[in-house]
């Protein structure tokens, strides 16, 4: 793996440093206590798991710099909107506990966290192993977005997108009979797995398979059962015949330099311990030179 690949900033600006003065821990801490002083409603849309939260200018600044969702173009001077996907919805109304939603502007009442989880799986089917990958990730300080550009589930950044470009390409694979027929659909075949390590490896990502399992039976439909699913993390790159070699001629030939140094090292020891050995024996022969006469 290659490592992160930071963004150049005007004026030499250097991204990783102005990163690590601002971790994403503590950006994301700073937006969950403004939205839980606030006691913020966000309202489902009308179709789909998306939902719309209605901010102030400090918020929607929190929001942008935390990565979640995105500024409606409409938004007015004092209260600013912001559209959130269904796994950004549910993680900040379940993980980070700082927001409510209802249904409708018209319904007042706010929805339970048991109901908000019904309605996003009987929107999406899905829904139970995308959530648990995306907050599994979440949860490690990883910024999630979207992948359907690249082909894949989702794409994971370091940190805010503006400052480094997304490190791996998400592919989820649900395992287990909880989930019924979409289980195995995923990467099943080889093919399938080069397509999905070429398109990655094209576009400077590595390819992370997140295995959604559960450690014991359970219903998804019901929220209880986001403690038994488990994530197992696996990075998955391509062997290319080509860099192999030049690996191992790389190798070879440091390998040959060391032993080249080595040998030159020897000699140089030798050598001085012969000097050190005949300067020896000339001032000995000198001293007893002197002693006869």
């Amino acid at each position: 793996m290659s490592g992160p690949r930071w963004k150049k900033g005007k004026d030499g600006k250097d991204f990783a440093a102005l990163a690590a003065a601002n971790p994403m821990s503590s950006i994301v801490a700073d937006l969950q206590s403004s939205l839980k002083r606030s006691n913020l409603v966000a309202t489902l849309s009308s179709q789909g798991g998306d939902a719309v939260l209605g901010v102030n200018p400090q918020q929607a600044m929190l929001l942008y710099r935390a990565a979640f969702g995105r500024a409606v173009d409409n938004a007015g001077a004092e209260e600013q909107w912001f559209q959130l996907g269904a796994e950004e919805v549910f993680y900040l109304c379940h993980a980070l506990k700082c927001i409510s939603v209802s249904k409708s502007q018209n319904v007042k009442k706010q929805m339970s966290e048991g109901e908000l989880w019904d309605h996003l799986c009987s929107v999406s089917e899905s829904f139970p192993e995308m959530y648990k990958a995306y907050s599994h990730l979440r949860s490690k300080n990883w910024v999630v977005r979207s992948g359907m550009q690249y082909g894949t589930d989702f794409v994971a950044y370091r940190h805010h997108p503006a400052l480094v470009h997304s490190e791996f390409a998400v592919v989820v694979v649900p395992e287990g009979v909880e989930f019924g027929g979409r289980c195995g659909r995923r990467l099943k075949v080889w093919s399938d797995l080069l397509c999905a390590l070429r398109a990655s490896g094209s576009v400077a990502k590595t390819l992370l398979v997140l295995t959604v399992s559960s450690s014991s039976v359970c219903e998804l439909r019901s929220l209880d059962c986001l403690d038994q699913l488990v994530v197992h993390e696996r990075t998955i790159t391509r062997w290319i015949a080509q860099q192999c070699r030049e690996q191992r001629h790389e190798q070879r030939g440091r390998e040959e330099a060391n032993k080249e140094e080595q040998g030159h090292t020897t000699e140089t020891v030798v050598f001085n311990y012969w000097g050190l050995i005949l300067g020896f024996t000339v001032l000995s022969s000198l001293l007893v030179y002197k002693l006869r006469f």
